[in-house]
């Protein structure tokens, strides 16, 4: 197939995967006594903590590689029609929930990293959490639905389904498991959504193979 400029910018869903990776490996070097496997991957970026500027130059591709990314996505599956409605709408839900974590975690970052939430910054934080969680669940429901509909985008489905199944991991081994184990398991929440926008990245530079649905 010929690429146009839309398919070329789904490669930034891979920047964004790396972007990310690099600072959750190497922002915790210029934070003294932080422990990954016990604090979440958000203290690196709290307003306090001495990892903050390291974190926000390693991930610059990350806060907007994967707005782009996902926005050229939903372009094109409007454009294309790729699959069906319900296909097209899970799209649009995963591109509004990056959208709203981008915008309302930059608004919002912890104040104090790894204490209790109080200030107004922790509780809009946390709200903008309640909003990126639920829009990642029903959004990736919908895909794995469309995929069970639709053979022509049962991989992406399929995707959707472990990407699912990390989250609800990582609540369910913070429950289970003792805090001293509570970041190990955070990141499989947040390494869900990044690794997600990565594979429709890649779907993207494809064209989706170039196949087009009924809607």
């Amino acid at each position: 197939m010929k690429r146009k400029l839309i398919n070329w910018l789904g490669l930034l869903g891979i920047v964004q995967l790396i972007s990310y990776a690099a600072a959750l490996v190497f922002s915790p070097l210029a934070f003294p006594g932080y422990n990954w496997m016990e604090q979440a991957a958000s203290d690196l970026s709290a307003v306090n903590a001495p990892s903050l500027v390291l974190w926000d130059q390693l991930s610059a591709l990350y806060q907007s590689g994967s707005v782009v990314c996902v926005t050229c996505v939903s372009i094109f599956v409007s454009e294309k029609k790729v699959s069906t409605r319900l296909f097209r709408v899970g799209v649009y839900l995963f591109t509004i929930m990056n959208w709203i974590s981008n915008v309302g975690y930059t608004m919002f970052p912890l104040d104090n990293s790894g204490k209790e939430i109080a200030g107004y910054q922790e509780i809009g934080h946390m709200v903008v959490t309640v909003f990126v969680v639920l829009l990642s669940i029903v959004s990736l429901v919908l895909l794995i639905i469309a995929g069970c509909k639709d053979k022509k985008v049962r991989g992406i489905g399929i995707w959707a389904a472990i990407a699912l199944a990390m989250m609800f991991m990582g609540p369910i081994g913070m429950a289970a498991f003792p805090p001293e184990l509570f970041g190990v398991f955070e990141r499989f929440s947040t390494l869900a959504a990044v690794g997600y926008t990565a594979l429709l990245g890649v779907c993207l530079f494809s064209g989706f193979k170039n196949e087009e649905a009924h809607s």
